[in-house]
C-alpha cells in the first residue's frame, strides 16, 4: 500500500480524507494557502506545504506546485477530493508522467466524462437515455438566444467543466437566457478555468437522482444504488438522502446499469457518480452529467452500504480489485445529510463570513450521528473559498428515524459569530412536504418564494417555547438574587407571576421553582420543566413533563431567542405592568435606505455596471459582487438616476456597505 498520499484541497474534504489514511496506515500532506495557514486540515496532516496567495487560482488550482510538493515531500499518490482540480485531465496526466498515483480516474476517462459536451455523445453511443439539447459550445449570448428559441424554453444553460451548481442557470425567456449565459461564462472561468457553455431542455417537475459507481482496473464495476439529492435552492444541494423514497426496485437496477454501462464504455477506475433527472410524473429519467470524482454527499451512500469510499479509490488506485460484486449490495436502513453552510437564511441565504465565536456540533455516535467538517472553534470563514462550513449525516432504520435523528442533531448544533442555515434545515425537516418524500427540485422555490423567516415556521408545541423563557427569565433573575452586598431590607425578590411577549401577542404564566428546574403554569396547564442550564450556555437540554428535548437560547438584552425544529421564537419575558407600558410605547422607525446600493454580503465587487448621471430603469443591472465563488447580480428595484458611486471595481465589500447613491 502507499506509505505517503498528499491531498489536493483543502476543509472538510481534506480532514475526510486524512481519516481514512490515518485508518489504513499511511502518512499524509497538506497544501495549503496562506488563507488557510491555521486551518484544521493543516493541524491534522502529518505533513504541510504553503503552496500561495489565498485566491485558488494561486494556489489550488496551480498544478506546478501541488506536483512540486509531491516532488518535496515524497508523496506517492494524490487524491483530489472534489472541486480544484479533481475532474482537471491534464492534472491527472501530469501526475501520471511524474510517477505519481492520481487517486481518481485515469486522465482519458475524465478528459471524456469530465467535459458535460463530450459525456453527452458518449452517453448516445452507450444508449443512456439523454436530454434533448443542444451539444456544442456556444459562442455569445446572442448564439445562446436563438438555440434557446429552438429548443423551447425553459433551458437549462450549464458550464462544460461545471459542477457544484456552478456555472448553471435555469432561463424562461430570451432577458434570462442572454444574462444567464454571460454569468455562466464568468463563473466557469472562474471556478474552473474552461469558459464552454452548452443548452439543455429543463424537465420540469424533476427529481434529481445519482447512482454511485465504482470500478477497478481489472474490469470490475458495481453500483451502489441511488442518492436523491432533489432538495436544492438555486441548483445547490441543499439535503442529500440514501435510498430514495422516489425510486423503486425496477428504476434502480435500470438507472444503475446505465451508469455501469457508461462506466464501462470510458474504463472508469474509481468512485464516480453519475447524474440523472427523472420526471416526477412520467418516471423517464434522462442522463445530466458524470462527475468523475468523489461526491460531497458521499457518507449516506456509505451508511448504507458499509463501505468506506475514500478507502476504496486509495485501493483502486494502488492495483487492487473491488472487494465485492452487484450481488453484495445491500441497502442497510436510511441515512440523510444536510450541508451546513456559512450563508444567513434570513437575509436571503447571503454569503456569511468572519470568526466563528462557538463551533459546537453534536455528538457523534457511531451509525447514527455523523459529523464532517474542516474548521474549529475560533476558526475563520473565508470569503475566498465555498460556504460549507460542515456536513451532518444521520441514519436511522427507516426514513422517518432518519428524519427525527436528524431534527434532533439540527437542534443540537450551535453555531455563533456568523450565520447558518441550521434553522432553515430544521424547518425542512419539519415540512409536511418533505416528510411525504413527494417534491422535485423545485420544492424550495415554491414552499418558500418571498425567502425564509424562521419567525414565522409554526412550530408542534408552542406552549414548550413558551414555558422554557419562563425558565430561562427566572433563573436568570434567580441568580441575581443571590448577588451577595445587598442592602439589609432591600434583598431582591423574584415573583412567580410573568407575561411572556411574542410578535405582540401577550402569554400570562406562572413559574414556580421545583427541585432541578420550574413548574410554569400557561394556559391552564402545568409544565415542569427540568435542566442544568446556566446563563451564558447556548444549548438548552431539558425534559418537559418527562419528555425530553434540545433547543438554543440567546439573549439580546431584553430579549430571549429561542431555536427549535426551525422555528425561531423572540420573546421578552416581563411583570403585567411592565407589559402594559411596553404597549404604549412607540415603535422607532426604521431609517430610509431607498437612495443606497448597499452591499447585501461580503465579497469582490467584480464589477459596476452603471456610471454617475445615468438614469437606470428597474430591473437593471447595477452592480455584480463575488462572494463564495458565486457571482451576485444587484438589480435596480425601481427606476433612478445614479448620483454617486462609492466604491470601484476590484474593492473587497463589507455587509450594507454604500455601493452607489441614487438621486
Amino acid at each position: 500500500m502507499f506509505k505517503k498520499i498528499l491531498i489536493a484541497n483543502r476543509g472538510e474534504i481534506a480532514c475526510r480524507v486524512i481519516k481514512t489514511a490515518r485508518k489504513m496506515g499511511i502518512k499524509t500532506v497538506a497544501v495549503y494557502s496562506e488563507a488557510d495557514k491555521d486551518a484544521l486540515f493543516v493541524e491534522m496532516a502529518d505533513e504541510a506545504v504553503c503552496i500561495g496567495p489565498a485566491a485558488s487560482k494561486e494556489s489550488y488550482l496551480v498544478a506546478d506546485k501541488i506536483i512540486a510538493a509531491c516532488k518535496a515531500t515524497g508523496a506517492e499518490a494524490v487524491h483530489p477530493g472534489y472541486g480544484f482540480l479533481s475532474e482537471n485531465a491534464e492534472f491527472s496526466r501530469r501526475l501520471e508522467e511524474e510517477g505519481v498515483k492520481f487517486i481518481g480516474p485515469k486522465h482519458y476517462s475524465i478528459a471524456k466524462m469530465g467535459d458535460k459536451i463530450e459525456s453527452k455523445k458518449l452517453a448516445i453511443e452507450a444508449k443512456v437515455n439523454t436530454i434533448p439539447g443542444y451539444n456544442e459550445a456556444i459562442s455569445g449570448p446572442d448564439e445562446a438566444v436563438e438555440i434557446a428559441k429552438k429548443i423551447g424554453y425553459p433551458v437549462m444553460i450549464k458550464a462544460s467543466a461545471g459542477g457544484g451548481g456552478k456555472g448553471l442557470r435555469v432561463a424562461y425567456n430570451d432577458a434570462e437566457a442572454h444574462e444567464g449565459f454571460s454569468s455562466c461564462v464568468n463563473e466557469a472561468r472562474n471556478s474552473f478555468g474552461d469558459d464552454r457553455v452548452f443548452i439543455e431542455k429543463y424537465v420540469l417537475e424533476p427529481r434529481h437522482i445519482e447512482i454511485q459507481v465504482l470500478g477497478d482496473s481489472h474490469g470490475n464495476y458495481v453500483y451502489l444504488n441511488e442518492r436523491d439529492c432533489s432538495i436544492q435552492r438555486r441548483h445547490q444541494k441543499v439535503i442529500e438522502e440514501a435510498p430514495s423514497p422516489f425510486v423503486d426496485p425496477e428504476m434502480r437496477k435500470a438507472m444503475g446499469e446505465q451508469a455501469v454501462a457508461l462506466a464501462r464504455a470510458v474504463n472508469y477506475e474509481s468512485a464516480g457518480t453519475v447524474e440523472f433527472v427523472v420526471s416526477g410524473a412520467t418516471k423517464e429519467f434522462y442522463f445530466l452529467e458524470m462527475n468523475t470524482r468523489l461526491q460531497v454527499e458521499h457518507p449516506v451512500t456509505e451508511l448504507i452500504t458499509g463501505l468506506d469510499l475514500v478507502e476504496q479509490m486509495i485501493r483502486v488506485a494502488y492495483g487492487e480489485k473491488l472487494p465485492l460484486t452487484q450481488a453484495d449490495v445491500k441497502i442497510n436502513g436510511w441515512s440523510m445529510e444536510c450541508r451546513i453552510n456559512a450563508e444567513d437564511p434570513f437575509r436571503g441565504f447571503l454569503p456569511s463570513t468572519g470568526r466563528l465565536v462557538k463551533f459546537q456540533p453534536p455528538a457523534e455516535v457511531a451509525g447514527e450521528v455523523r459529523v464532517d467538517t474542516g474548521v474549529y472553534d475560533g476558526g475563520e470563514i473565508s470569503m475566498y473559498y465555498d460556504s460549507m462550513i460542515a456536513k451532518l449525516i444521520v441514519h436511522g432504520k427507516d426514513r422517518a428515524e432518519a428524519i427525527g435523528r436528524m431534527r434532533d442533531a439540527l437542534n443540537g448544533f450551535v453555531i455563533r459569530g456568523i450565520s447558518s442555515n441550521i434553522p432553515f434545515q430544521a424547518a425542512l425537516m419539519q415540512h409536511p412536504r418533505f416528510q411525504s418524500g413527494i417534491f422535485d427540485t423545485g420544492f424550495i422555490a415554491k414552499e418558500y418564494p418571498k425567502g425564509f423567516d424562521a419567525s414565522m415556521v409554526p412550530h408542534d408545541d408552542p406552549a414548550l417555547l413558551i414555558s422554557v423563557a419562563a425558565f430561562v427569565h427566572r433563573r436568570y433573575l434567580d441568580r441575581a438574587a443571590q448577588v451577595s452586598g445587598q442592602l439589609p431590607g432591600h434583598e431582591r425578590k423574584v415573583g412567580d407571576e410573568w407575561v411572556v411577549i411574542r410578535s405582540g401577542e401577550r402569554y400570562p404564566v406562572v413559574a414556580k421553582p421545583v427541585a432541578g428546574g420550574y413548574l410554569v403554569d400557561y394556559n391552564g396547564e402545568q409544565y415542569e420543566i427540568l435542566s442544568d442550564w446556566r446563563q451564558g450556555q447556548s444549548l438548552f437540554n431539558g425534559t418537559c413533563n418527562g419528555e425530553e428535548f434540545t433547543l438554543q437560547v440567546e439573549r439580546h438584552r431584553m430579549t430571549y431567542q429561542l431555536f427549535h425544529w426551525g422555528t425561531r421564537a423572540d420573546m421578552m419575558v416581563m411583570s403585567a405592568r411592565a407589559a402594559e407600558l411596553l404597549a404604549l410605547m412607540p415603535e422607532k422607525a426604521a431609517p430610509d435606505l431607498s437612495k443606497f446600493l448597499l452591499s447585501p454580503m461580503p465579497g469582490l465587487l467584480r464589477e459596476v455596471a452603471v456610471s454617475v448621471g445615468q438614469e437606470v430603469k428597474a430591473g437593471e443591472k447595477l452592480a455584480v459582487i463575488e462572494a463564495m465563488k458565486m457571482e451576485n447580480i444587484l438589480k435596480a428595484e425601481q427606476d433612478c438616476k445614479v448620483k454617486k458611486i462609492s466604491a470601484a471595481a476590484g474593492e473587497s465589500l463589507s455587509v450594507d456597505q454604500i455601493i452607489i447613491e441614487f438621486e
